[in-house]
C-alpha cells in the first residue's frame, strides 16, 4: 500500500493507480474522477441482475432482464444515421429475438454467426417480436468465461455507473476491483461509534466492497444508506455548525427606533402591504432589534412584494446610521434594483450607489471612497461587492436576491464585510417545502404566501412550433393596443454559443419578417453592463415594443406594461424557470398571457408543459418539478451551491435527511467545535473536505 495514503483517505492522484494514465486520467477527470477516494466514491447508478440469464419472450414491455443467444445475423444501420442503430439477431430456446444496439458500430465487424451474447436491457414487444434495448452486453466464450474479470461483467448483480466518452463500464468496474484489492486499507472509517450503532450504518470498508459489486441486493441497500446518511450528516453538521457560531456572535451595532422615512416611503406607495409582508416584516425587525446577528431566509412566489420587504429592512439600517448592501447574482437584476431603491429613495434623501465588475475606474475608485468614509449609506451591486478592496463604514443589513445563484461561501464573503452584519437572503425560486427545513438549516425562514390584491394570473398556452405564426400576429395585435411583449430563447448557460446564435438569429429575422411592423431589441447575458442598460432602458420606456431575450430577463426585470410573454422551446426549462418567466408578465394590471412554444419529446417535458398550465403556485409548482426531475435537478437545489449528493436522493431519503439533521444537531448541541476525542474523525473529514462541499469550513 501507498504510504502517502494513510492520512487523508486515498488522496492520491487516479494517475497512480496502474493502468492509468494521462489520458485516461483526463477521461475520468470529465466525470469528476481526480483522486482514487474520488474513484471509490464513483458510485452505480443502477444494478442490473445478470446472476442468472431469462427468456426474453412473454416478458412484458418495460422490464429490464439479461438474457442470452448466439449470434444468427447483424443488421447493419443505415449511413449518417443517429443515433446509429445495430440489430443482432439472436437465437435462444425460444426462438429468435434481436438486440438492439446504439452507437456501437464497430460491433457490425467483430461480431460473426455462431459467437454467444449476454445482453442486459428493457424489452420491447413490437408486432410479436420481442426486442431487447441493450444497456449493457458481454461477448460470452471460454476465455472470458473462465477468466478472473467475468466475476465482474456475469453471473452476479453488476453495477452500472455514469460514464463519458473513453470510460466503458468494464473499465470502471475493473478499476474499482484494482482499488478495493490494493488500496481499500487507505480508507479509514470517520462517522462516531455511536452514531454508527444508533443508526445501524454498516462500516465504510464493507459498504465500498458492498456498494460497488453487492452480495445481494439487500447488501447493496444497506451500503447506499451509509453512504446517503454520510453524504446527508456532513452537509448537516456543516449548517447546524454555521448557525451554532452565528447564534454565539455578539453583533457591535444598534438600531433605534426612527421610522420617519419608513413611514414616509409606505405612505408614497398607493397601496397598503399586504398581511403577509407585514408578518415577515415584524419577524424581520425582532431580529434586527436582537442581539445576536440575523441569519434569515425569505421566500416568496413571483411578485409577491420582496423586494419591498427588503427595502425597507434596508431603510432600518439606513435610519440607524448605519449602511445597507443588496446582493444580486446579474448586472441586469443588480441594475434592476438599483434604479427601483433609487426611485423609492431618493425622494425621501436617500442616494443609493451602485457597484459592478463593468463600472469605470474612476467611477468606482470614487465610491469606494464614499463607502469607505460612510457617505454612502447604501450600495447596490454584484459579486463585485465581495472583492477586497470593497469596505464598509459600518455595515449592519446584507441583503442578498436570488440566493441560489449564490454558493454558501460567497453568502458568507459578504457577511465578513462587516461586524457581525445581519442577514436577509432572498428567493423567488420556491424550494419544495418537504425540503426547505432541512437544505436551510442554517438560516431561519420567512415565507410571504399571499399576492398583492387585484394582480391576476397569466393566461398560459401551449402551441407547437406550426402555430408561432398565429403567436406573432397576436402580439401585433397587442402592440398595436399599447403593450408589450417578450420572446425568449432557450439559453440555459451564457457559454452556449449555438444557443446564443440562435437568439440572434431570431432577432434577426423576427425584425425582418414576422414583427417587422414593431420596434425590437435583443437582449443577452454577454451583452456590456452599458448596452444591457440601453435595451432595458428603452423597453422601460416604451421605445421598444418587444424585446427578444435569453433567460437573462428571468428575475429581476419589471416593465408593467408587458402583458405578453413567449418562451421558444419550453420543453427545455424547468418548472421554476417557466414560472419565473411567467412572472415577469402581468404586473401592471390586466389580463397577461405566457405562450409556450414547444416540442416535448419526452413524458417528463409533457408533464412539465401540463403543470405549468394548470398551476399558478410556485410552491406546488416546486414539488411537481422534484417529483418530475429529481432533487439533482430542481432550480434552487441544484444551483444553490450544495454539495452534488452522489448517494442521497432527497426525494427518496427525506426520513433519512431529517434523522441526519436531527443527529448534527444533537453533536453540535454537545461539541459545538467537534473537539472530543470520539468526534476527532468526523472533524478531520470535514476539514479535509470542505472546500468541495461549497459549505462551512469547520476550524
Amino acid at each position: 500500500m501507498n504510504n502517502r495514503l494513510t492520512g487523508e483517505p486515498a488522496a492520491a492522484p487516479i494517475q497512480s493507480v496502474k493502468g492509468i494514465g494521462p489520458r485516461r486520467a483526463g477521461e475520468l477527470a470529465k466525470l469528476n474522477i481526480f483522486t482514487v477516494k474520488d474513484m471509490f466514491y464513483h458510485f452505480p447508478r443502477e444494478y442490473l441482475d445478470r446472476s442468472s440469464p431469462v427468456s426474453p419472450f412473454g416478458v412484458a414491455s418495460g422490464k429490464a432482464i439479461t438474457a442470452v443467444g448466439k449470434v444468427k445475423a447483424v443488421k447493419k444501420g443505415r449511413p449518417g444515421q443517429k443515433p446509429a442503430v445495430t440489430k443482432v439477431a439472436l437465437e435462444t430456446e425460444g426462438g429468435v429475438f434481436y438486440a438492439v444496439l446504439f452507437n456501437r458500430r464497430y460491433l457490425e465487424k467483430s461480431l460473426k454467426t455462431g459467437m454467444t451474447m449476454l445482453v442486459s436491457g428493457k424489452i420491447e414487444n413490437r408486432f410479436g417480436i420481442a426486442e431487447l434495448q441493450v444497456q449493457d452486453f458481454d461477448i460470452v466464450n471460454d476465455h472470458i468465461t473462465n477468466s478472473s474479470a467475468a466475476a465482474l461483467h456475469t453471473g452476479r448483480l453488476v453495477p452500472v455507473y455514469p460514464a463519458t466518452a473513453g470510460i466503458t463500464q468494464r473499465i470502471i468496474r475493473s478499476t474499482l476491483q484494482v482499488l478495493l484489492e490494493q488500496r481499500l486499507d487507505a480508507i479509514v472509517e470517520f462517522l462516531p461509534d455511536r452514531v454508527m450503532e444508533k443508526y445501524g450504518l454498516m462500516p465504510i470498508k464493507p459498504a465500498l466492497r458492498q456498494i460497488h459489486f453487492p452480495d445481494s441486493p439487500e447488501q447493496a441497500r444497506q451500503a447506499k444508506k451509509r453512504f446517503a446518511f454520510e453524504e446527508l450528516l456532513l452537509f448537516q453538521v456543516q449548517l447546524a455548525y454555521a448557525k451554532s457560531k452565528i447564534a454565539r456572535l455578539e453583533k457591535p451595532h444598534v438600531y433605534n427606533n426612527e421610522t420617519k422615512l419608513k413611514n414616509k416611503l409606505i405612505a408614497c406607495l398607493g397601496f397598503a402591504l399586504t398581511g403577509a409582508q407585514r408578518r415577515v416584516l415584524a419577524e424581520i425587525m425582532s431580529d434586527l432589534e436582537g442581539s445576536r446577528p440575523m441569519n434569515r431566509l425569505l421566500q416568496g412566489d413571483v411578485g409577491s412584494g420582496k423586494t419591498l420587504v427588503a427595502v425597507l429592512t434596508l431603510l432600518r439600517a439606513v435610519e440607524s446610521g448605519l449602511q445597507g448592501a443588496l446582493m444580486a447574482p446579474t448586472e441586469v437584476l443588480a441594475e434592476q434594483h438599483y434604479l427601483a431603491l433609487t426611485e423609492l429613495l431618493e425622494p425621501l434623501g436617500v442616494r443609493p450607489g451602485f457597484l459592478s465588475g463593468g463600472m469605470p475606474a474612476a467611477k468606482r475608485k470614487a465610491l469606494l471612497e464614499e463607502l469607505a468614509a460612510g457617505s454612502v449609506r447604501l450600495v447596490v451591486g454584484t459579486q463585485a461587492l465581495l472583492q477586497e478592496d470593497v469596505i464598509f463604514n459600518r455595515l449592519g443589513v446584507v441583503v442578498i436576491d436570488e440566493q441560489h445563484r449564490f454558493g454558501v461561501k460567497q453568502r458568507a464573503g459578504l457577511r465578513e464585510k462587516g461586524l457581525a452584519p445581519d442577514v436577509l437572503v432572498m428567493t423567488a425560486t420556491p424550494i419544495p417545502r418537504t425540503l426547505t427545513l432541512t437544505l436551510y438549516g442554517d438560516l431561519d425562514i420567512s415565507i410571504i404566501d399571499q399576492l398583492p390584491p387585484g394582480r391576476q394570473p397569466a393566461r398560459t398556452y401551449y402551441v407547437n412550433h406550426r402555430e408561432l405564426p398565429g403567436v406573432y400576429e397576436f402580439i401585433r395585435k397587442q402592440v398595436k393596443a399599447g403593450r408589450q411583449a417578450y420572446v425568449v430563447c432557450p439559453l440555459v448557460d451564457e457559454s452556449e454559443k449555438m444557443d446564443l446564435q440562435a437568439a440572434v438569429q431570431l432577432y434577426e429575422r423576427l425584425k425582418a419578417e414576422e414583427l417587422r411592423e414593431c420596434r425590437l431589441a435583443l437582449l443577452t447575458g454577454r451583452m456590456g453592463g452599458d448596452d444591457k442598460e440601453l435595451v432595458m432602458r428603452g423597453f422601460r420606456e416604451g421605445s421598444v415594443d418587444v424585446l427578444v431575450a435569453t433567460t437573462v430577463i428571468e428575475v429581476g426585470v419589471d416593465v408593467p406594461n408587458a402583458n405578453v410573454m413567449v418562451i421558444i422551446d419550453a420543453e427545455r426549462f424547468g418548472l421554476s424557470q417557466l414560472h419565473q418567466l411567467r412572472g415577469r408578465v402581468g404586473r401592471g394590471g390586466g389580463q397577461s398571457h405566457c405562450i409556450l412554444a414547444a416540442r416535448p419529446g419526452t413524458r417528463e417535458a409533457l408533464q412539465r408543459i401540463k403543470a405549468i398550465k394548470t398551476c399558478q403556485d410556485g410552491f406546488q409548482l416546486a414539488e411537481k418539478d422534484l417529483e418530475i426531475r429529481g432533487p439533482g435537478d430542481v432550480a434552487g437545489v441544484r444551483q444553490s451551491g450544495l454539495p452534488e449528493f452522489k448517494a442521497a436522493d432527497l426525494l427518496r431519503d427525506i426520513n433519512l435527511l431529517k434523522a441526519a439533521k436531527a443527529c448534527a444537531e444533537q453533536l453540535i448541541a454537545a461539541d459545538p467545535e467537534l473537539k472530543s476525542p470520539q468526534n476527532a474523525g468526523l472533524k478531520r473529514h470535514l476539514q479535509q473536505n470542505w472546500q468541495k462541499t461549497n459549505l462551512y469550513h469547520i476550524g
